[in-house]
Order: C-alpha cells, then sequence, then structure tokens
C-alpha cells in the first residue's frame, strides 16, 4: 500500500476525478489502482479566494516497488505505507470480585462501556442525569424559561457536556496504538458519517451527536450491560484499601469489583466527597473567559477570501498570544455559524460555552478566548481550590446577568479594563446575540479578576492582527467561560488506578482528557486495562 500525499484538488470535485488525479501523480493507469482510501482532508486556502483540498490517500496497486524508486527522494509525497488494525488486549484471567461499575456516560464512560460491553463484561452505566431525549427536554425548557434542572442540563445527562457543542473531534493527543481511528470509526458507524474518519477537522454537531449517542447506549444493553439513568453516587464503600461497593441515591448499596470513575468536569458534588473519602486528588491549571461572538461572514473572508463559501461550510480558526503580564491568551471550543449557550448547572452561578449544529448554519460564529489560570492564582493550595474559583465568577456572572447571560460590546469592555477612552471607537454595531437561553447587557469589566481582563484584551487585541476586525468594537462578549476543563486531577498511577486499588479514574472529569476525542480514547485505555487484567 503507498501513501500519497499533497493530491490537490479544487473542492467541487467527484470521486472518479480524484482517482484520476491521483493516478496521473503515480503515472499510473486508472485502471491500475486497485483500492483507494482516503485518509486525510484538509482545507487549503493560501491562495485565497481560491481554495483547494489537499488529499492524503492510501493506494494499492501493482509495480509498488518501481513506482517508491521513481519518488526516491520525495518520501514525503509517496511512500509505503503498513497500516496496522487496532487492536484490543486480549483477556485476562483474573476473576472479578464483582461488576464493573462505570460512573457517568459522557465520551469516557460510554466508550469504556461499549468496549467492556463488546467483549463480554457486561459493565453497569451510571448517570446522574436523564437519557439524552429526556435531558434535551429538561435543556430547551431551561433556555426557554430559565428554570434549571440541576441534575439534567448542558453539564449533566446522557452523553455529557459535549452533548450540547460543537461536537469537534480534533484531539492533540498522540495516537501511537491506533485509538483515536477506532474512536472516529465507531462514532462513524453508530450515525456520525465517514467522512469524520478522515477530515482535519472533523465535526459532528450537537444533533447528529445526540442520534450517535443514544444509539450507543442501546448497543451496549443489546451486549448485556446495564444502562442506569437518574443514579447519583454519594458514597464509596472501602475496605482494605479497595473500592468494594457504591451508594446510589443516598440509600441503595451496588458492590463493584472495578469502579470507572468517568464523572466529567462539572461535578463538584461528587469531587467533595471524593476529598471526604480522602481519594488522593490535586488542583490543577485550566483557563477561563468570555465567549467572543463576530459574524460569521467575516470570519469566511478572513479565512477564505470569500463572505460565502457555499460547500466549504463556515470557516473556522485559531488563534494563540502571549499576554504582557505573561499569561497564555487563546481561543477554545470555537464554533462556526453557532451559539453561544447558557451552560449553567447550579441555581445561582452562570456558565456558558458554544454550541453549533452539524449545519453550521448560524448567522453568527464565537469561541471561548480564555485566559491560563494556575493553582497559584486560588486561594489556597486546597485541592477543590480550582472549584472555588470557579463558582465565585459563575456567582459574579449570574449577579450581572441577574440569571440571565450577561452580554457587553467588546469596545466598551476594553475601555473599562484599561481606562482608554479612544478605545470605544464606534457606536454599538448592528451584530446582535446568538444565543440559547436569554441575554442581557452587562459591565463584564470586574467579571474576570484583573490579570485575567488584562491579558483577555491583549489577546484581543493580537488577534486582530492575526485575523481582520477581530478586535472590532461591536464584537460581543458573553460570560463566564469557566467549565474549560477540571479543575482538579484524581490521581492514578501507571495501572490507570487511584491509591485505592480498582477506582479508575477516567476521562477529562478526572483530569486525564480535553474534549470528546481524546477522552473517548482515556475511556478505550481504561477498558483495554480492565480486560487485560480480569475475565469476562
Amino acid at each position: 500500500m503507498l501513501r500519497v500525499n499533497q493530491v490537490k484538488m479544487r473542492t467541487e470535485h467527484t470521486e472518479e476525478q480524484l482517482r484520476k488525479r491521483a493516478a496521473e501523480l503515480l503515472h499510473i493507469s486508472v485502471q491500475d489502482i486497485q483500492e483507494m482510501k482516503i485518509v486525510r482532508r484538509s482545507v487549503d486556502a493560501r491562495r485565497k479566494p481560491e481554495i483547494f483540498y489537499s488529499y492524503s490517500l492510501d493506494i494499492k496497486t501493482g509495480n509498488e516497488d518501481r513506482i517508491l524508486h521513481r519518488f526516491q527522494g520525495r518520501e514525503n509525497q509517496v511512500s509505503r505505507v503498513h497500516t496496522a488494525e487496532y487492536t484490543f488486549p486480549r483477556c485476562g484471567q483474573k476473576r472479578r470480585e464483582g461488576p464493573t461499575v462505570i460512573v457517568g456516560m459522557g465520551p469516557a464512560g460510554l466508550f469504556c462501556g461499549y468496549f467492556l460491553a463488546l467483549h463480554g463484561y457486561c459493565p453497569i452505566l451510571l448517570e446522574r442525569g436523564k437519557c439524552v431525549e429526556e435531558r434535551q427536554r429538561d435543556v430547551e425548557e431551561f433556555w426557554s424559561t430559565g428554570c434549571l434542572n440541576e441534575e439534567s442540563n448542558v453539564q449533566f445527562g446522557e452523553g455529557g457536556a459535549g452533548t450540547f457543542s460543537d461536537g469537534k473531534l480534533n484531539t492533540l493527543v498522540k495516537d501511537r496504538d491506533g485509538r483515536n481511528g477506532v474512536v472516529l470509526e465507531t462514532l462513524a458507524r453508530f450515525g456520525a458519517g465517514e467522512s469524520i474518519c478522515y477530515e482535519a477537522k472533523p465535526h459532528i454537531g450537537t444533533d447528529v451527536l445526540r442520534n450517535v449517542v443514544r444509539n450507543m447506549r442501546n448497543e451496549i444493553v443489546r451486549l448485556g450491560g446495564q444502562v442506569r439513568f437518574q443514579s447519583l453516587v454519594t458514597d464509596f464503600e472501602i475496605r482494605g484499601g479497595r473500592v468494594t461497593g457504591i451508594t446510589i441515591n443516598g440509600k441503595e448499596r451496588l458492590a463493584c469489583g472495578q469502579l470507572v470513575l468517568a464523572v466529567g468536569h462539572s461535578a463538584r458534588d461528587t469531587f467533595a466527597m471524593l476529598y471526604e473519602r480522602r481519594i488522593p486528588m490535586e488542583a490543577k491549571a485550566f483557563a477561563v473567559g468570555l465567549r467572543v461572538e463576530h459574524p460569521q461572514s467575516m470570519i469566511n473572508e478572513s479565512q477564505y477570501g470569500m463572505a460565502d463559501p457555499g460547500s466549504l461550510g463556515a470557516a473556522s480558526y485559531k488563534v494563540t498570544a502571549k499576554a504582557r503580564n505573561g499569561r497564555g491568551v487563546y481561543s477554545f471550543c470555537m464554533c462556526p455559524g453557532g451559539y453561544v449557550v447558557n451552560a449553567s448547572s447550579e441555581k445561582g452561578r452562570t456558565a456558558v460555552n458554544g454550541m453549533s449544529y452539524s449545519g453550521r448554519d448560524g448567522v453568527n460564529s464565537n469561541s471561548a478566548v480564555i485566559v491560563t489560570v494556575t493553582p497559584e492564582d486560588f486561594e489556597s493550595g486546597h485541592p477543590l481550590a480550582g472549584l472555588k474559583f470557579q463558582r465565585s465568577l459563575e456567582e459574579k456572572a449570574f449577579r450581572l446577568g441577574q440569571g440571565k447571560i450577561p452580554a457587553q460590546r467588546y469596545g466598551d469592555y476594553r475601555e473599562k479594563v484599561l481606562q482608554n477612552s479612544e478605545a470605544a471607537g464606534e457606536a454599538d454595531g448592528v451584530l446582535q446575540p446568538q444565543c440559547k437561553g436569554e441575554y442581557v447587557w452587562a459591565d463584564l469589566s470586574s467579571l474576570l479578576p484583573q490579570s485575567c481582563s488584562e491579558a483577555f484584551v491583549d489577546g484581543m487585541e493580537s488577534f486582530g492582527r492575526q485575523i481582520r476586525g477581530f478586535n472590532r468594537p461591536d464584537a460581543i462578549l458573553l460570560g463566564v467561560e469557566s467549565r474549560t476543563s477540571s479543575p482538579v486531577r484524581i490521581c492514578r498511577d501507571e495501572t490507570l488506578q487511584s491509591e485505592i486499588r480498582g477506582l479508575y479514574p477516567c476521562g477529562e472529569g478526572a483530569g486525564y482528557a480535553g474534549g470528546i476525542t481524546s477522552a473517548a480514547m482515556d475511556g478505550l485505555r481504561v477498558a483495554e486495562r480492565i480486560a487485560g487484567e480480569y475475565a469476562p
């Protein structure tokens, strides 16, 4: 099999034209191509507004040695590739003393549960929230009425927080063992579509992701697993340094042999309970900031050289900067053609996130522009000090918005932070917030700590030099973006267990992932570890 890179095509083309172009590059006939598989497709906008797709293809043909000889010295374009299939470990022989229980049905818990069920382990999956169908109704009611269900919302429920997001599937995690590929293939098989397996920046969209989550749950049940909703773990039973059982909803005891803790980054009551039970954990760095909205046409013009990119779809971006005070500032969870959503999970506190549907056809783009914070920024060295830091910001945001999402024009925010009257520049523009949940205009300048506010403005001005108009005065800020990642890390060793044996901290909430794909990959790692030691 040959890997052929840098196969450039105009965006409107057929599969046959792609096959013909690959044959031309290899100096063979189209009939000589026995198999062709798209490995990766990215957008090449270096000559905008002329836009191309750049492909990497795996091609099977005769006389591969002769073709390779022709491309000596150009191995970056054509090389031999040996594709290794992902392999789940051979099942262990150790007898389980109780069922394998997985707490949380976000990507980490779902993938851990699915692969264990697939190999005969019949896991029990517990989710504090509701199934995705009922959860969607609760979320939409909150957005329309402001009535929050603290156990069924954007953070809690089947699918985890990523279910109400853009459904981005790219990750920076190194994939030496093929887990990234098998995660994407699994999502595609359950309804996400084949293209996510080769797009450079794959995404699903919240509307499609909900169906994928439901399909995975149904398959886990078909394979012999159990799924229980509205089942909050309220205590642990530990004997001889090993977890032996849990309490559900304060009253029901459930024995377990292995307990996978995949609770997500917003399970604050669970973190407090873990601390009380002396489960080793530590505060970790994360980032906080504000959602920023721009016209999607402006982002398209910057990235593609045209306001309407047609079949290319809404353009995305990723920007980073270092503020003058040394803090890192960067865009996070960018949602092309998306909405800013009220992502609160606790009464009296407001948090926001971004969300896109699969069509990405909203009039605005948004992303979080966030500033790094470390344990040095927290009030104390307590393991849960970062959680307290988050809550203080969310309480401020709730007061500023009187329960609604507080919003402000960037020009006004910049003027207040820098005390510079000329910064306001223009009068309010025509850009209006695109939100799920009500918003209200407010003064956000005192929301973030002063050093974070100054770094935020430095970042926005830097991004304005990278993307024309990014720092426009009528850009809309909405707050507060506080749930970028878990504020704690639940310690685990090389066996992926806590010092409390049989307890497997897993995924984003435990501090070992950052997004849908990396969380799913970590869930898969934990499933491999359990299966490699224990018999089904």
